[in-house]
């Protein structure tokens, strides 16, 4: 009885920890379902793709939460393993092997539920940052916030097409500034990553561009080929954004005026 209550008690440890991790990882910049994913294989050994791994290896602070995730969780696999084991190995009678079972099993989906549980992964989110905030040097910072992730605004990263309308062009040919769309950053193959290009950056086959603006902008950019459309589709966007600038000129000088 005793080996099956403490079985729970690591498994709720063992889910507090994950989530500890997440939410820190997160705070570096990884999205939730990435961070997510990658404490989970972490904690259990499970291994990450090449490219995840290059991520946490590349990022000091990444790579200190992973690695001392790795160490935890080896002694949490181990130590319910033994619990599980003795769960059903120390007890002398048939009943209580039963009562240690119906234990786990009734443990384990309580555990389930709240896990589950919007309510309780709100709450326990808050109670997390406030102490990451406080007892860690960890830069608490809401992505989405900073970069005003809504009213259809957007960070995407996609791929330059060979025959896209991007391809073979520089910064300053693309004018993408006046569509109201941003380069944060390139990833090349062989050459590295080169965030905040300037105007005379070339854009090549198979870059990985990161780019910041409004959704239907973004879209439209990457479905453009080397034709007379694009260009149409330029001065479409360019216009566009001249009109939601005015729109904003105005909302300042109403809030100025009052």
């Amino acid at each position: 009885m005793i080996a099956a209550v403490s079985l729970f008690l690591i498994v709720t440890f063992s889910v507090l920890i994950t989530k500890v991790c997440t939410i820190a990882l997160v705070h570096t910049g990884l999205s939730e379902e990435s961070a997510k994913f990658q404490s989970r294989s972490a904690y259990t050994g499970a291994g990450l793709s090449t490219q995840e791994t290059e991520n946490i290896m590349n990022h000091p602070v990444r790579r200190k939460i992973i690695y001392n995730l790795m160490l935890i969780g080896n002694a949490g696999i181990v130590t319910a393993m033994s619990s599980l084991i003795l769960t059903f190995v120390l007890p002398e009678s048939n009943a209580s092997r039963l009562y240690g079972f119906l234990t786990i099993v009734l443990g384990m989906l309580f555990l389930w539920l709240a896990i589950r549980s919007s309510w309780v992964n709100k709450g326990l989110s808050r109670i997390i940052n406030k102490m990451l905030k406080k007892y860690t040097d960890l830069e608490i910072q809401d992505y989405a916030a900073v970069l005003h992730l809504k009213d259809d605004f957007k960070i995407i990263e996609a791929e330059v097409d060979s025959d896209g309308w991007m391809c073979n062009r520089t910064l300053e040919e693309l004018d993408l500034r006046q569509e109201g769309i941003t380069i944060l950053g390139v990833e090349r193959k062989g050459a590295g990553y080169f965030g905040s290009p300037s105007g005379n950056f070339k854009m090549l086959p198979h870059d990985k561009v990161t780019i910041y603006g409004k959704a239907e902008g973004i879209e439209s950019i990457y479905n453009r080929k080397k034709d007379h459309y694009a260009h149409i589709e330029h001065q479409k966007f360019v216009e566009k954004e001249e009109q939601r600038k005015a729109s904003d000129q105005e909302k300042i000088n109403a809030s100025t005026d009052t």
